[in-house]
């Protein structure tokens, strides 16, 4: 594909500065650019690329002032990291989609294929799934007996979809991930052995939701375990049973949610995040990478560091102090022994 500096700045809403008419056939690292390639600068830190990169066109904030002079050719937008977001988007769609059923694979008599669906080797579609028009289901995926597939979603390789869950429009589970395995629930008998609560509730993941691979999203004891729209969770996140996720919210790998836990709208979670069961998570709540949630975050929009976690203004304070404790203990040290003499 081959697009000039103006053709891409009409695309993304952005002002050239330099050659318009600079031709662009791909794109790199701004650390490793190459003659006609389209890079972008959003972070500060990198701005010293900006003055030795070989790339010939790169995107940068409209507030972005060069100290240097600059030999690439500039577009200039409001968010450079979300204009790249949407060319990359943009040549994306533009790509040919997988369409047909390969063989070998099987689709049960009785589920329903929508047009333009495709169907990768060794697949298997039970009874009973309906899968939307134009969805991907690829090689090694298994689809459970009733579950249904909304328009334009991609079933990554090895994926297990169990029964009845519904996964909605353009939604893109990665590989290994697995959506309705049974809720980690026993009921502990006197004796001490554990006897198995059967978990007859389902999972249901509204639409433009993404989900990382080998992720694991258990189905609800009774109900629904809730991934709510636009949700985006990464690789390797365990979220439990009957764990409701608001629309929006970002979660990072290695995060754990235990049972019934609800969490807001547009939170943030670094990864290795824990979440304690049966608590609620605000609205626009932040969670530092590794911090432990043992009880409700009520206020909204606030952020949250260490386990047990705290706020984060505060942990921070509280961390000067802890760096001190090996000085401050030296000292008290010294105190004692001077009383102890007289």
């Amino acid at each position: 594909m081959e697009f000039t500096a103006k053709q891409i700045a009409s695309l993304i809403q952005g002002e050239v500065e330099g050659n318009e008419n600079q031709i662009i056939r791909d794109v790199s690292k701004i650390e490793e650019g190459k003659p006609e390639t389209l890079t972008f600068l959003s972070n500060p830190k990198y701005e010293h690329h900006l003055y030795t990169t070989e790339a010939s066109v790169v995107i940068v904030n409209k507030s972005f002032v060069p100290k240097e002079k600059v030999k690439a050719t500039l577009i200039k937008v409001e968010d450079a990291y979300r204009a790249l977001a949407t060319l990359l988007q943009y040549y994306e769609s533009s790509l040919p989609k997988k369409t047909g059923i390969e063989q070998p694979s099987f689709i049960h008599e009785t589920a329903q294929l929508g047009d333009f669906v495709y169907v990768g080797a060794f697949a298997y579609i039970s009874e009973k799934a309906k899968i939307g028009k134009g969805a991907q289901i690829w090689p090694g995926a298994f689809i459970g007996e009733g579950v249904k597939i909304g328009e334009g979603t991609i079933i990554y390789s090895g994926v297990k979809i169990y029964k009845q869950c519904v996964v909605g429009k353009s939604c893109i589970i990665h590989a290994g991930a697995v959506v309705g395995s049974d809720g980690f629930g026993f009921a502990p008998d006197p004796d001490g052995n554990y006897q198995k609560i059967p978990q007859v509730g389902n999972v249901v993941i509204e639409d433009n939701v993404e989900i990382g691979a080998n992720t694991t999203i258990d189905r609800a004891t009774m109900g629904s375990t809730i991934l709510h729209e636009g949700a985006k969770i990464d690789n390797l996140v365990q979220i439990a049973h009957n764990v409701e996720i608001g629309s929006n919210t970002v979660i990072a790998a290695q995060t754990g949610i235990a049972g019934s836990t609800k969490i807001g709208e547009n939170c943030m979670f670094g990864g290795q995040t824990g979440i304690s069961g049966h608590i609620r998570i605000a609205d626009g709540t932040k969670l530092a990478a590794q911090t432990g949630v043992a009880s409700a975050i009520k206020q909204p929009g606030t952020a949250w560091m260490g386990s047990p976690a705290i706020n984060y203004l505060n942990f921070n304070k509280s961390y000067v102090i802890f760096k001190k404790l090996p000085e401050l203990y030296k000292q008290l040290q010294e105190l004692q022994n001077k009383v102890d003499k007289k």
